[in-house]
This record gives structure tokens, C-alpha cells and sequence, in this order.
């Protein structure tokens, strides 16, 4: 087990194991590597230039002291032109794979803010990450004991306060890795229902020590197939028809009676997506166990905002189904009735997200919150728009804008996409029923997914985040993104949660919010 603290001491003349300080693109060490840039002096230059460190990011390299400072270790980290938190983060993230089997790490990156610390608090928690629970042995590098986050503003009320909090975060980042890492034999639709009532039952049993026994509990619903089918949940149950493997609905409610907001998610938990009788090619489906994602990110962000107290209510939907190909399979031109009496005709099975987010999102809508946000692994057109390390994000002008500001504040890229009407027109367009869940046309298809979608959500303020791309790594670590999943989602909807719970702080806007 790690222990993170912070420190005011140089690094000079820290005793840990390994010392890391940062490198900026013009060739100096960045803030916080002074005092080891003043022991080398003179040759510091060479001492780069040897080593073959120029700042850019990604790079990193390990350098015997020979008592220069008094660590044995200095580790060099590339952070590029500017020391931002995103560029720390990712620092930390690199730096933590790098240094092993060290008993004690000195971070010495720029972190005289609280920001700057969070970051690289986050950044060497989360790169560090490695899913070994299928190992039969556990893996040589062992993570250090004491982990020392030297700031010149240790001392500072706001700056120790982020430490707790970086950490809750974290751990709901991993959690949701593992989530999405887990086989998806071993993580069906029940079973995943199961690990989220067991998840939040251990963070039931954390909140009395952690804001007082008059805390808000987080309480956990499970639907079952029966129950669905009383509800008239069509989505879910012709998505699940198909699998062994029953759906289930899976509902959160956290509610602080201090509450000042109220938001409802809602999240993707297609456990494996075979694509249905629409079979994906053997290719597409390799990495399908994190089609799941969406409802893990909603789920843990749930838990982190219980753990920190935040005071917004929060109601949580995780809708979960198995898409295989069986005897009871749905199939392109069906007709399915989702929970708010919509009929939707089923164009391809293939495009099954939609279908049990709709139920979801009914359910949502029941609530009353102030505003929905789904997030959900949704369509390979966002990835093919935006890349793998960006998501997109539909919807409501004002509920857009939050969550790409929370994104933003998160250090999660995401990019607004619209709505237009003619993709609207094409949602409405089935002849046989209310809605088209498909309707063939090959362009604009994380459009008309997102478009779909608004039909279900009663015309309150909703967000759809399509997490499709950044949600899985399929090529080597990056930063503090290590290889599989990701946890993406997460941390912009803790800092969503975040922002909903914080005070008007300007008179002006208390004043209006006092008016109305």
C-alpha cells in the first residue's frame, strides 16, 4: 500500500529513493527542480544532452547522482512548452512506469498550486495502474511504499485539501478499469450487477468515517429480467434476448439532504457486444468486454461524489445487457416498445447502445433532475471523427458546455458535435413504427445515435458523452493512460458533479439566482 503525503523540502536534498523533476521543450528543469538545477550547475546541459532528454513529452530517463544531490536516482521527464496540469499529469503518469522497485519516489514537478498537485498527485496514481488479477504470479515492479509530492504550498489549507480527494478519484478511475479490464465471461450482466451492489456497499461502510454517521447512504436497486418486463423495458429485454445471460437495470440514488442540484447519469453496460444477428467481423469484436464502459464511469463517478460529500442528489442508471446471437435473438425488422411506450423498429441489431439507453433514460426522466448526462461507448463514427482520445459530446446547448468544461478541468479531451434537424427528420423517419433505430444511411451515424437518444429524454437539459474512442487503449501506455482501459469519463463527471455543487460566488449571479 502507497502512502502519498506532501513536503516543502528540496529536492536537493531529499533522501528518497528516485527524485523526479521535470524538463520544459527549451532545454531548463521546470518548477520545482531549482534546487537540482543549482546543484549541477554548469552541467546540467551535458547532463541533458547525454541522456538525450529535450523536454518532449513522453520522454524519460533515469540518471545515477554520484552525490550530486543526495537521492541516489534523478529522473528526467519531458513535459513539453508549458508546465500545465494536462502536461503534469501526463508527466507523473510516464514517470510512474519508469521508476520501479523504488521504496520512496520524490516528485519534484511543478506543483505550487492546487491544480498542479491534484495533477500530479492523479497523473503517478493512475500510470502506475496495472490489471494483474488473471496473473498467476503477481508482477516483479512493485509500487513504491512512500510516494512524497514536494510543493513549495504544503503548508497551505487548499493545497493539503486536494490530497484526499485526488485519491477518492483515483480509486474510482481504477475501479472502473478493472471493470471494463474483466473478462467478459466473467463480468455478464448479473454478475456486473452484483459488483456494483458489492462496490457500493464497501463505500456505504467508508462515508461514517469520512463526513459523519448522518452521511447519505448510496442506495442500490437491481432489476431483474421479470421486473423489466413488468416495466416494459423493450430495449433491454431484445438486447438481452439473444445471450444466456439476462439484463438487468441497475439503480443508484444518492440524496444529501444539503443538496442544491440534481443530476441524473446514465450509463452503456453492453458487457460483450457480438453485434447481434448483425455479427460484427472477428476483428471488430476483440476488445468488445469494454462496451461496458459508459455504465462503469457513471457508476464509480456516483461513488466518488458519495465519498467526498458533495451536496448534489444524484440518480444513476446503468443499463446492462449481453448482445449475442441466439434462437431468441432480435432481428432487423422488429419492433420493439421501450419503457416510455415508444415503438422503435429495429434496422440493425448491431446498434444496440441506443435501444437500452432509451429504457434508461425513461427511467431518468421519471426523476425530475436538473439535467441527464449519458455516457456511452456508442459509435465508431465519433472515433472515425474525433480519434481514439477524444469523445464527443451532444446535446443541450447549456448541459454541453458543462460537461466540456468539466472535461476540460478533468484533463479528459472531449468536442462538441451538433444536432441538425435533417438527422432529427431521419430518427422519425420508420413507416411501421414511432422511431428508426437505424436507418441505413452510412453518413452521420454518432449523429443519428445521439439524435435518437433526445427522444427519450422528456425535453429536460441532457448530455450524451459518445465515449467510443478514448474509453480503450489498444496500443501502449500514454501518459497516465495505461494499455486497455482507460477509466475516461469518470473524472469529468466528478468534476461535473463538482461544479453542480459549488456556490454562486458572484453578486451578480447570486442576485438573479436570489430574484428568481
Amino acid at each position: 500500500m502507497t502512502t502519498y503525503v506532501l513536503r516543502s523540502a528540496s529536492p536537493a536534498k531529499t533522501r528518497a529513493e528516485a527524485v523526479v523533476v521535470g524538463v520544459l521543450a527549451d532545454g531548463s528543469l521546470a518548477p520545482g527542480g531549482e534546487a537540482v538545477a543549482e546543484a549541477y550547475g554548469r552541467k546540467l546541459p551535458g547532463l541533458l544532452s547525454s541522456v538525450g532528454i529535450s523536454g518532449k513529452p513522453g520522454e524519460v530517463a533515469k540518471v545515477p547522482t554520484g552525490g550530486a544531490i543526495a537521492s541516489p536516482l534523478l529522473v528526467l521527464v519531458g513535459l513539453g512548452a508549458e508546465a500545465t496540469p494536462d502536461a503534469v499529469r501526463r508527466a507523473a503518469g510516464n514517470v510512474a512506469r519508469a521508476v520501479t522497485n523504488a521504496a520512496s519516489v520524490a516528485l519534484a514537478l511543478p506543483a505550487d498550486s492546487p491544480e498542479l498537485v491534484r495533477a500530479v498527485l492523479e497523473g503517478y496514481r493512475l500510470g502506475g495502474y496495472a490489471f494483474t488479477r488473471y496473473k498467476s504470479a503477481p508482477p516483479t515492479p512493485t509500487a513504491p511504499a512512500d510516494v512524497v509530492v514536494l510543493t513549495p504550498a504544503a503548508r497551505r489549507a487548499e493545497v493539503a485539501a486536494v490530497l484526499e480527494p485526488a485519491q477518492v478519484l483515483t480509486d474510482a478511475v481504477l475501479a472502473a478499469r478493472d471493470w471494463v479490464n474483466t473478462p467478459p465471461a466473467d463480468l455478464t450482466p448479473p454478475a456486473f450487477a452484483d459488483e456494483i451492489v458489492a462496490a457500493a456497499e464497501a463505500t456505504n461502510k467508508l462515508l461514517p468515517r469520512a463526513h459523519g454517521r448522518s452521511a447519505a447512504k448510496v442506495e442500490v436497486e437491481v432489476l431483474d429480467e421479470t421486473r423489466l418486463a413488468e416495466l416494459g423495458c423493450g430495449g433491454l429485454l431484445g438486447v438481452g434476448a439473444g445471450s444466456a445471460a439476462p439484463p438487468r437495470l441497475v439503480e443508484l440514488t444518492y440524496a444529501p439532504k444539503d443538496a442544491v442540484a440534481h443530476v441524473a447519469l446514465v450509463g452503456k453496460g453492453i458487457t460483450f457486444d457480438s453485434g447481434g444477428l448483425w455479427i460484427k467481423p472477428a476483428g471488430s469484436m476483440a476488445t468488445m468486454k469494454e462496451d461496458m464502459a459508459g455504465a462503469a464511469a457513471v457508476v464509480q463517478a456516483t461513488l466518488a461524489a458519495a465519498r467526498l460529500g458533495l451536496p448534489v442528489r444524484i440518480s444513476t442508471f446503468a443499463a446492462l445487457a449481453e448482445n449475442m446471437v441466439g434462437e431468441a435473438s432480435m432481428r432487423p425488422g422488429d419492433v420493439q416498445t421501450m419503457y416510455d411506450g415508444t415503438t422503435v423498429e429495429i434496422g440493425n441489431t448491431d446498434a444496440e447502445g441506443r435501444l437500452v439507453l432509451a429504457d434508461a433514460l425513461g427511467r431518468a426522466v421519471e426523476r425530475g433532475p436538473d439535467m441527464i448526462v449519458d455516457v456511452a461507448t456508442l459509435t465508431g463514427h465519433m472515433v472515425m471523427a474525433l480519434g481514439e482520445k477524444m469523445a464527443g459530446v451532444l446535446g443541450t446547448d447549456e448541459v454541453v458546455a458543462q460537461v466540456l468544461a468539466a472535461g476540460a478541468g478533468a484533463g479528459e479531451d472531449a468536442w462538441p458535435m451538433p444536432l441538425p434537424e435533417f438527422v432529427v427528420e431521419r430518427v422519425r423517419s420508420s413507416k411501421v413504427a414511432d422511431l428508426a433505430q437505424y436507418d441505413g444511411i452510412r453518413w452521420g451515424g454518432g449523429l443519428f445515435a445521439a439524435a435518437f437518444l433526445r427522444e427519450f429524454t422528456g425535453g429536460l437539459p441532457w448530455a450524451h458523452v459518445d465515449v467510443a474512442g478514448p474509453t480503450f487503449l489498444k496500443g501502449g501506455p500514454s501518459g497516465h493512460w495505461t494499455a486497455g482501459a482507460t477509466g475516461y469519463g469518470v473524472a469529468t463527471l466528478v468534476e461535473l458533479l463538482r461544479n453542480a455543487a459549488a456556490p454562486v460566488t458572484d453578486p451578480a449571479d447570486a442576485a438573479a439566482s436570489a430574484a428568481s
